[in-house]
């Protein structure tokens, strides 16, 4: 080989169907080529000879396309690994009643010892979805157990305790709850006489469940990352952290190789850490990963609550929500503005970015302007992030205020199936306005990405991006119908939306979401071309390969073509 001869490729993936997410791409091109971490080059069949060498390995995948692998920039990995081990799953359609809700965490509570808690994982908005159209009693939940404490966590945002749970956490008639905020501000719900009705809100994290053992909690995440994200070809992942430990393990099985994607962690200030030792975070957890396997990103702030819980600030007053103090219920914004102000200032000068939980228009507005005060967001790779912007926004002069804040708006599509119908369940007409408004904000200018937020209770296909996509494209409600469809997008659209535009989020566009030269070599293979198939096929594709920074890491069972087609030259 002379100087002047090409670079060899270490892999190279051929395919009739090349899907890179670049704005333009030769048609021609049908194969990438990988050397190291990196792509080297895209290339047509014609060339594919020059790029190799006898240590060359080669794919021909046939038909199958190939793309980058999927981002998917808002996750919780740890409470989602959590919920798999230990969790009795009581989700709708799983558990259609409140009886089968019942059985299932009473079979739980058989083999669980006494005063150990039993704790189940429901949907967001289960009242909704159960056949009863509520969500159960203390009462029903005493019928699981009096001598264990019983937690139905549906979503994150509101559990339900029985008589025993309430007693553990000292929770009776006189209770106040905290006056600070962690995921909201907390509250308990009373009946008439003033008793406790079991339902808490914004209070999941104050509540003395059992913990996980380190290395309990290192089987978890090795066993469930594969099949929460890897398998659905998710590559890269903004965390929003957890706990120090469950970080510390991710961070080690990153520098072990063993992490089959990339993690990018917003530190949960104050659920993880406080917002100075977040800032100052190399006194707490110690990084020794490679930086493109595991970061230390950002810091993650709640401004508000769940719309579950009614616990999100709107600008228009809840249903059958009365009045708290005096005055019609619009949900509380939960920061001390100084208390933002502080965390802006902190996290510019330690380099971090900001993304702040707004799930309401009045809370989304409220950041904006404690932006505005000190002069924007900052500039630079690393916008500020409002979580949720894009779900719900009534008026367009949400989306003005965040032009004038500069910050980037990170929508969830998956949310639209899961209860994008109920809006209007708790807000009245107003809930009808700007249900993920994708086609609108697009047309606009925004660029949007598409994530899954999975937690405790998310819908079983949350972290499966093609469910993400089907969701932007189908707009199909959890009861089967439509949603807005004048909001539609192209699928090559909602693509975009889980691979270059959701790496964009994390300021990692240059880097990762698109098939290009220098880029890194997250490339999956699927069964079949998101292009070719019916919408309501596209969240049963399969991805047959995931290759990790040119490594291959997924190879799915029963893959046709695994063998014939591959040659090593």
């Amino acid at each position: 080989m002379t100087d002047s001869a090409p670079e060899p490729a270490d892999l190279i993936v051929i395919s009739r169907r090349v899907i890179t997410m670049e704005r333009d791409t030769d048609p021609r091109i049908e194969a990438v080529a990988v050397r190291g971490k990196r792509i080297l080059r895209l290339l047509r069949r014609d060339e594919v000879a020059a790029a190799t060498s006898e240590s060359t390995r080669v794919i021909d995948v046939g038909e199958r396309p190939i793309m980058p692998g999927f981002v998917d920039p808002h996750a919780h990995i740890e409470v989602a690994c959590r919920a798999s081990f230990g969790v009795v799953d009581c989700r709708a359609p799983q558990c259609q009643t409140i009886d089968d809700v019942i059985a299932a965490l009473s079979a739980k509570a058989a083999e669980t010892p006494v005063g150990d808690w039993v704790v189940g994982q429901a949907n967001l908005f289960f009242d909704r979805k159960l056949a009863e159209k509520r969500f159960p009693t203390r009462f029903e939940l005493d019928r699981v157990s009096n001598s264990h404490p019983v937690a139905l966590r549906a979503g994150g945002h509101l559990t339900i305790l029985n008589s025993k749970a309430l007693a553990v956490c000292l929770i009776d008639r006189h209770y106040s709850p905290p006056p600070y905020s962690i995921t909201g501000l907390p509250s308990v719900e009373h009946d008439a006489s003033g008793e406790p009705t079991g339902i808490v809100k914004e209070m999941d994290n104050l509540l003395p469940f059992s913990a996980m053992e380190k290395e309990q909690l290192k089987a978890a995440l090795v066993e469930r990352i594969p099949r929460l994200f890897t398998q659905y070809g998710v590559t890269t992942i903004g965390e929003i952290s957890e706990t120090v430990a469950g970080l510390q393990i991710m961070n080690d099985l990153a520098a072990s190789d063993e992490l089959p994607v990339s993690v990018r962690t917003y530190l949960w200030a104050p659920g993880t850490l406080t917002l100075e030792a977040a800032c100052g975070w190399k006194n707490s957890i110690s990084v020794s990963a490679p930086d493109d396997l595991f970061r230390i990103q950002g810091v993650k702030l709640f401004a508000d609550g769940g719309f579950s819980a009614k616990s999100a600030a709107v600008k228009s007053a809840y249903l059958t929500c009365g009045c708290r103090g005096g005055h019609t219920f619009r949900g509380e914004v939960a920061l001390d503005k100084k208390y933002a102000q502080r965390a802006i200032e902190l996290t510019q000068l330690a380099g971090l970015q900001l993304a702040v939980h707004a799930n309401g228009d009045r809370a989304q507005e409220w950041v904006c302007d404690t932006l505005l005060e000190i002069g924007g967001a900052p500039t630079g790779r690393l916008h500020t992030r409002i979580e949720h912007a894009g779900n719900l926004m009534p008026s367009e002069v949400t989306a003005d205020k965040w032009a004038a804040a500069g910050i980037i708006p990170v929508p969830q599509p998956v949310f639209l199936y899961t209860f994008g119908e109920y809006f209007p369940d708790y807000l009245g007409d107003y809930g009808k306005l700007g249900r993920f408004s994708f086609a609108t904000l697009l047309k606009q200018g925004w660029r949007l990405s598409g994530s899954s937020d999975v937690w405790v209770g998310s819908e079983s296909s949350a972290t499966n991006p093609l469910f993400g996509v089907w969701c932007c494209v189908k707009r199909q409600t959890y009861s089967g119908v439509p949603l807005d469809p004048q909001e539609t997008i192209s699928l090559d659209q909602a693509l975009r939306f889980h691979t270059i535009d959701a790496a964009a989020v994390l300021g990692e566009d240059d880097v990762r979401g698109s098939l290009a030269p220098g880029k890194f070599a997250d490339l999956i293979v699927l069964d079949r071309d998101p292009h070719s198939v019916a919408v309501d096929e596209l969240p049963e594709i399969k991805v047959d390969y995931v290759f990790k920074n040119g490594r291959e890491i997924w190879l799915r069972n029963g893959a046709t073509g695994a063998s014939q087609h591959e040659t090593v030259r």
